[in-house]
């Protein structure tokens, strides 16, 4: 009966010891408080009260950074989310050089967002938006990368706007579609114009072409349903007729 309390101990302390990590996991074990190794994926067996171990996931991590307000450089107040993929690529870096990695991207992401939107014009902002997000990925994992983080990518996700800014930029983009439209006329007329004067130019060479075209005109006109058709007389056939008479 007396070792009936000390096998129960023995079971405790053996299922206390044994631990199981899975294939994206990594056991950092420190052994009264030193760094002794990272362990994992599978069965590993730890000393209780000797030995620690922080279980770290090397998956990838999306971290939704929440909106911030940022000033750009033409002083204009906008709101900006991003979110931010990343994963642990040496977990013994993660454990002993920083206190909680996640936290501390967060906010390092905040600061990083804040800052590098701040040195943009809206513009760029709103069109460059590929660029922008390179360049956080590549600072953010400059800084991250001590802690055996690394930044996959960064995605800003939207850019709100002040009210009046949305309807300033209606009317700026209001605005070039007009100038677009009346441009495409103007060089519509100009085109039109020119074709004129290249027919103008072939009709002076050839008079003939003249009366060619105003009996085109004439046949144009008699298709019409109108009750009475006024149409003048070439001049040149007036002369003629006036030549006519006179020799009488």
């Amino acid at each position: 009966m007396t070792l009936a309390p000390l096998i129960i101990i023995l079971v405790v302390i053996l299922f206390a010891s044994i631990k199981v990590l899975n294939e994206y996991e990594r056991g950092v074990t420190l052994t009264l408080g030193r760094f002794t190794g990272v362990k994992g994926p599978g069965l590993i067996f730890l000393i209780p009260g000797i030995q620690q171990m922080f279980r770290m996931s090397t998956r990838v991590v999306v971290l939704d950074v929440p909106p911030q307000d940022v000033i750009t450089r033409d002083n204009i107040s906008v709101k900006v989310n991003a979110v931010i993929y990343f994963r642990v690529v040496d977990p013994q870096a993660a454990v002993l050089n920083v206190e909680n990695f996640m936290y501390a991207t967060s906010q390092l992401a905040q600061t990083t967002l804040r800052s590098v939107l701040g040195q943009q014009e809206l513009d760029d902002l709103l069109a460059q938006r590929d660029k922008i997000n390179k360049n956080l990925q590549e600072i953010l994992d400059l800084h991250t990368e001590p802690w055996g983080i690394k930044i996959s990518s960064v995605e800003v996700k939207n850019v709100d706007l002040p009210q009046e800014m949305q309807r300033a930029i209606a009317k700026q983009a209001e605005a070039e579609r007009e100038r677009r439209a009346k441009v495409i006329h103007a060089e519509g007329e100009f085109q039109a114009a020119q074709k004129l004067s290249d027919a103008a130019a072939i009709m002076a060479v050839n008079p003939a072409a003249i009366q060619l075209r105003y009996l085109q005109t004439l046949t144009e006109i008699a298709t019409d349903n109108n009750s009475t058709t006024i149409f003048p007389v070439p001049i040149d056939m007036l002369n003629l007729f006036m030549k006519k008479l006179e020799t009488k």
